[in-house]
C-alpha cells in the first residue's frame, strides 16, 4: 500500500459532460479568495499553498487561480456566451493539472464497515456526498411547528464573542439548556432571544445536528440559517440528540456555509462546485476537477476546496462534494444513486 501521490499530469478528456456551473463556481471562488486574503496569520492551519508533496505551491498561485475563475465567468457572461470553464479545450490550455492518487495505507486503518474504502481503486478518491436538508418554517408558532429556532439572546447581540464568553452565566445564552428551551423558557415574557423562524421538532433536531436551516422563500429562493453561538454544554455521546443539553442560536446568513476557524466568519459555499476535504494538508482554495461516472458517462466538474469536517483530519484519500438541497434522504438519494463513488481527481493551477 501506498501514501498519496501527487503528479503532474495532463490529462486526456474522453468523451463526457461538462456541467455548467460557473456563475456559483465564481461564487464560491470569490468568497473563498476573501478568506484567503485575510493573511496566514489569520488561519494558518488552511490558508497556505499546500504541505504536500507534489502540490506545495505558492498561496499566491492559489489566489490567481481563484480570481482568474471569476474573471473567465463575468466575461463570458457579459458577453451572452457559454461559459469557458466547461470548455474542456480552454480547461486544457489555461491550467496545470497535478494528477491525485489516494492514500492507500492510511485507507485501511478507518476501513472497518466501510466497503467503499475496503474497494478504494488505486487512482481514484472515494468522492462521498453530502447534502443539505431543506426544512419546513413557519413565521408564527402552530401545533405542526411549536419549535423555534432562535437568534442570539439580546443581552448580549451587540457584544464580542470574546466580551459576551467573560459574563459566562450572567447572560442568557449559558443560563439555559436544550430541554428548558424545547420546554418553552425563551417563550416567557419579557422575550429574551429573537424567534427567527418556527418549525417542526424533527427539523429542528436537523437543524441543531447540520449546523444549518435552509427555508423555501419567494422566487424559488431560500432563507438560509447558520449556527452562531452555543450555551457552551458539550455534547454528550451517551445521549440521544434529542436529550441532549446543548444548544445553538442561529443566525441568517446569504448562503450555506462552508469552512471558517471562527463562527462569526464563514465561507459561504453552493452546492455542485464545493468540495470538502483535508484543507490542513491540501490548503484551502484549491480548484480541483473531479472525473466522475454518472449512468455510464463521465462527468467533469470545476469545484473549489472550501469546506471540511472532522472526518478528513489527515485524509488524503476522499473528499465530500455538496450535491444540492434536499427534503429528505429519499430525495436525496433518488437524485444521486446513479453517481458513482469514486472519481479520478485532479487539482488546477492557472498556467504562470
Amino acid at each position: 500500500m501506498a501514501s498519496a501521490k501527487f503528479f503532474p499530469e495532463q490529462p486526456v478528456f474522453n468523451k463526457g459532460v461538462w456541467p455548467d456551473h460557473s456563475k456559483d463556481l465564481c461564487f464560491v471562488a470569490d468568497e473563498t479568495l476573501k478568506y484567503l486574503n485575510k493573511g496566514q496569520h489569520y488561519d494558518p492551519a488552511a490558508i497556505h499553498g499546500g504541505k504536500l508533496a507534489g502540490i506545495s505551491t505558492d498561496l499566491q498561485r492559489v489566489k490567481d487561480t481563484l480570481a482568474f475563475l471569476c474573471t473567465v465567468s463575468q466575461q463570458d457572461q457579459a458577453a451572452g456566451r457559454p461559459s469557458r470553464l466547461s470548455d474542456p479545450v480552454f480547461i486544457q490550455n489555461e491550467f496545470e493539472f497535478v494528477r491525485w492518487y489516494p492514500d492507500r495505507a492510511a485507507a485501511p486503518k478507518v476501513a472497518k464497515d466501510k466497503p467503499l474504502l475496503q474497494k478504494l481503486p488505486a487512482d481514484q478518491i472515494l468522492q462521498t456526498k453530502y447534502y443539505v436538508r431543506i426544512a419546513d418554517g413557519k413565521n408564527a408558532k402552530s401545533p405542526s411547528h411549536p419549535q423555534a429556532l432562535y437568534g442570539l439572546p439580546y443581552d448580549e447581540a451587540k457584544l464580542s464573542l470574546e466580551d459576551a464568553d467573560k459574563l459566562g452565566n450572567k447572560i442568557t445564552r449559558f443560563q439555559l439548556g436544550k430541554q428548558d428551551i424545547i420546554k418553552g423558557a425563551l417563550e416567557q415574557k419579557p422575550l429574551k432571544a429573537p424567534a427567527l423562524m418556527w418549525l417542526s421538532r424533527e427539523d429542528l433536531e436537523g437543524a441543531l445536528l447540520q449546523g444549518t436551516a435552509v427555508f423555501p422563500a419567494a422566487n424559488n429562493s431560500y432563507r438560509y440559517f447558520n449556527v452562531h453561538r452555543s450555551n457552551g454544554i458539550p455534547y454528550n455521546r451517551l445521549l440521544t440528540p434529542e436529550q441532549q443539553q446543548r444548544y445553538w442560536y442561529f443566525k441568517e446568513v446569504k448562503s450555506v456555509l462552508g469552512y471558517g476557524k471562527d463562527a462569526d466568519y464563514k465561507i459561504p459555499i453552493a452546492p455542485q462546485v464545493t468540495v470538502a476535504g483535508d484543507i490542513v494538508n491540501l490548503g484551502l482554495g484549491k480548484l480541483i476537477l473531479l472525473a466522475t461516472p454518472e449512468r455510464g458517462t463521465v462527468h467533469y466538474r470545476l469545484t473549489v476546496l472550501a469546506d471540511t469536517g472532522g472526518a478528513f483530519a489527515n485524509n488524503q484519500f476522499q473528499l465530500d462534494w455538496l450535491s444540492g438541497y434536499y427534503r429528505n434522504w429519499a430525495d436525496y438519494h433518488q437524485d444521486n444513486k446513479h453517481r458513482g463513488d469514486y472519481s479520478q481527481v485532479w487539482i488546477l493551477l492557472k498556467k504562470q
